[in-house]
């Protein structure tokens, strides 16, 4: 491998952790590390800070109450802590709908759900992404507890209109109750769950700066929720074992961070995301833009290259220092494609052969001209060993 400097454009699996955030955890790794649950004065040092995150993260998802806000161990198990706890708390109900390019840990669980006699119905989208909304609305029943919806999307960066999805699903079935992965969005976009109409959203640190191992889960009040992780009096009795003060503190100064960073988000990143996909789109005959004209978070764009395996790609790219991803880090080392893709309708020439950049605001320009420059090299070299050479020559020829 030459020697290069690291370029990291896999942010939507997980993100640098923040100096800022660092130094915000440290004491509570050293010498503040009483339990915040102890009646002591040193125990009442982390319980304040915990206090204080918790405020944090209810002003970043704009929660009416710090008694909205629950923390977890990561986005998972706020998604499993949600699903779960909305029907443990409401089992004369079986029919849940989620749609067909959620993440992992959801459409896992949907799957385990169906052994346990759920009905579950899948909402499709379309070539640009977008969801079906008139098949979201159809789907609605007298039956149905829980409607489970990603706010943005973790391989293409497709914003969903959560307001809308609300609005559907409470106009058919008020006592439906909606939770939302949010885990792509938090940091990117803003995020307002009393807007939104939503009842629960599950955010993970590390995809906005803090550390890996934290995650948090807003309930709204009044929704009913047995918890996943039963035991002492944590977290009001709804996720027992002792809190990871350090963690919690590290989220909590990440979500303020993160919201004081959005309008960089939406102008800086963007733009250099947008200089990234452009010019590979017009330097890279076999480029596509795999996400159509959807409105997306800003840092995110998935190009397939056609007739290119995306291993081979993802290889290459490593040799010259940067790192992307084909897809969901949860699905990686899987030889099926994407299934976020093939719900897109892209083509079979596409898939295996889509790459996924998503960048960060420690992103910079200079790092984007670096990807740029190598890119149309790599797949002029891949295209030599292409066993589709005709097939590549003739697209070549198409598009000029």
């Amino acid at each position: 491998m030459k020697e290069t400097c690291l370029i990291y454009l896999d942010n939507n699996a997980t993100t640098k952790l923040d100096e800022k955030v660092l130094e915000t955890m440290l004491p509570f790794l050293k010498d503040n590390y009483a339990n915040p649950s102890s009646i002591y004065s040193f125990g009442g040092i982390a319980q304040k800070a915990v206090a204080k995150a918790r405020e944090q993260v209810r002003d970043f998802v704009n929660a009416k109450s710090d008694k909205e806000i629950f923390f977890t161990a990561s986005g998972s198990e706020s998604a499993n802590t949600a699903i779960r706890g909305v029907l443990e708390s409401n089992k004369s109900k079986k029919h849940i709908i989620t749609t067909k390019v959620e993440h992992p840990c959801v459409l896992n669980l949907y799957k385990n759900l169906e052994k346990q006699g759920y009905k579950v119905d899948y909402i499709g989208v379309d070539a640009n992404g977008d969801l079906n909304l008139d098949a979201l609305a159809k789907a609605v029943n007298d039956n149905t507890a829980l409607v489970s919806c990603m706010w943005a999307n973790n391989e293409t960066g497709i914003i969903f209109p959560i307001e809308k999805v609300s609005q559907i699903i409470k106009s058919k079935n008020p006592d439906t109750k909606l939770f939302v992965d949010g885990v792509q969005a938090a940091g990117k976009i803003p995020i307002d769950v009393q807007a939104s109409g939503i009842d629960l959203l599950a955010i993970s640190g590390h995809k906005f700066h803090a550390p890996k191992g934290i995650g948090a889960l807003y309930v709204k009040s009044g929704t009913l929720f047995s918890p996943l992780i039963i035991g002492g009096h944590q977290e009001r009795g709804k996720r027992a074992g002792t809190e990871n003060v350090p963690y919690i503190v590290a989220i909590g100064e990440a979500a303020m961070l993160a919201k004081e960073g959005l309008e960089y988000e939406s102008t800086e990143v963007k733009r250099l995301r947008d200089k990234l996909e452009s010019t590979i789109l017009k330097t890279v005959f076999n480029a596509r833009l795999n996400s159509g004209f959807a409105n997306r978070v800003p840092n995110t764009t998935n190009i397939g290259f056609e007739y290119i395996e995306g291993e081979l790609i993802l290889l290459h790219l490593s040799d010259f220092g940067i790192c992307a991803s084909s897809g969901s880090a949860c699905t990686s080392g899987s030889l099926e494609p994407s299934h976020v893709l093939r719900a897109m309708g892209v083509p079979f020439t596409a898939l295996h052969g889509s790459i996924r950049f998503s960048l960060s605001r420690f992103t910079t320009e200079k790092e984007i001209d670096s990807v740029i420059t190598v890119m149309p090299r790599i797949i002029e070299k891949l295209v030599k060993l292409s066993p589709f050479e005709n097939e590549l020559e003739e697209l070549r020829r198409l598009k000029g």
